[in-house]
């Protein structure tokens, strides 16, 4: 079983705004409303691809009981813990404008909360993988990725770490099976700006020298880099395609990589399937579908191959 983990999970609500003034009412030419989190993107680009899946995490108010019904609707098992106070954030995506996001607070998650979160963790066990994406909200305590690897520690749990900084750097001492900082994540750790894939190679292979098992680094237009376990280093260049939405793609790469790997135990092949992923819900309004995912990942096999 995967399971995912959104400490702060949103509705999305996307909008497009022609000719955006700012001081006057401005009025949409298209809108759309999604659940939204990094955890929850993974756990519904799985469930796309057909692969059972249940969501941890926190809501609160009328807005976590919309997040649970959409999340269940889209066929992902929601196992969300119910705080009493507060209301699950709405972030606003302006679409036509940039990528322009304006991201609410969410609920306050006190410790005992936390403590729920812990023992439902309890259930993993040897071949579950457990996904950790996101940051954290300002009412936990900054250590809480660390202090979940370090209580799954020994269990042969695989995980996967998708975030920043140094909540990145703690876990690496756990020996997560993935990370996935983009380039310029990347480059922010090591004090480096990195634009092209060559120059991302180093840097990788020292996340990997640091604790990390498989280290995918993402950006954007120029495709992934992968330094995988086994050693090597594998490389693609984005696929061809307009660029729709870039909400969520960062974390359709993992879901795709992770279902990929969990397919066939093959770098190459879930290297593909991660960008194949990721670039197919860029080219989308909505998050990638297994069709979609597929169509994109038999155009990058029948190219050229990049070592």
């Amino acid at each position: 079983m995967i399971y995912t983990v959104t400490f702060n999970p949103s509705l999305d609500y996307i909008v497009s705004v022609e000719d955006f003034k700012t001081g006057f009412t401005n009025r949409t030419s298209s809108e759309l409303i999604l659940p939204g989190g990094k955890g929850l993107n993974v756990s519904m680009v799985l469930g796309n691809l057909g692969i059972d899946n249940t969501a941890f995490g926190f809501t609160a108010g009328f807005t976590g009981d919309e997040i649970a019904r959409r999340v269940e609707e889209m066929g992902v098992r929601a196992e969300f813990i119910r705080l009493q106070d507060g209301f699950s954030r709405i972030n606003i995506k302006l679409q036509s404008i940039d990528g322009t996001e304006i991201n609410g607070c969410g609920p306050s998650i006190d410790g005992q909360a936390v403590n729920r979160l812990m023992e439902k963790l309890d259930v993993l066990k040897e071949g579950d993988v457990l996904v950790l994406a996101g940051s954290v909200p300002g009412s936990m305590p900054d250590n809480i990725y660390r202090r979940i690897m370090a209580r799954l520690e020994g269990q042969n749990v695989l995980t996967a770490v998708d975030a920043t900084g140094e909540l990145l750097i703690k876990v690496l001492a756990y020996h997560p099976f993935l990370v996935k900082p983009n380039h310029h994540e990347l480059g922010e750790i090591f004090g480096v700006t990195l634009r092209r894939r060559e120059e991302v190679i180093p840097y990788a292979r020292r996340l990997r020298e640091m604790g990390a098992v498989n280290v995918l680094v993402s950006m954007a237009g120029e495709g992934a880099v992968l330094a995988a376990g086994d050693g090597s280093v594998y490389q693609e260049p984005a696929p061809e395609g307009k660029l729709v939405n870039g909400v969520g793609a960062g974390d359709s790469m993992v879901a795709g990589f992770l279902a990929g790997w969990l397919e066939r135990r093959d770098y190459r092949y879930a290297l593909c399937m991660g960008i194949a992923a990721g670039s197919a819900s860029a080219f989308s309004e909505t998050l990638a579908t297994r069709d979609g995912i597929e169509a994109v990942c038999a155009r990058m096999q029948n190219r050229p191959k990049t070592v």
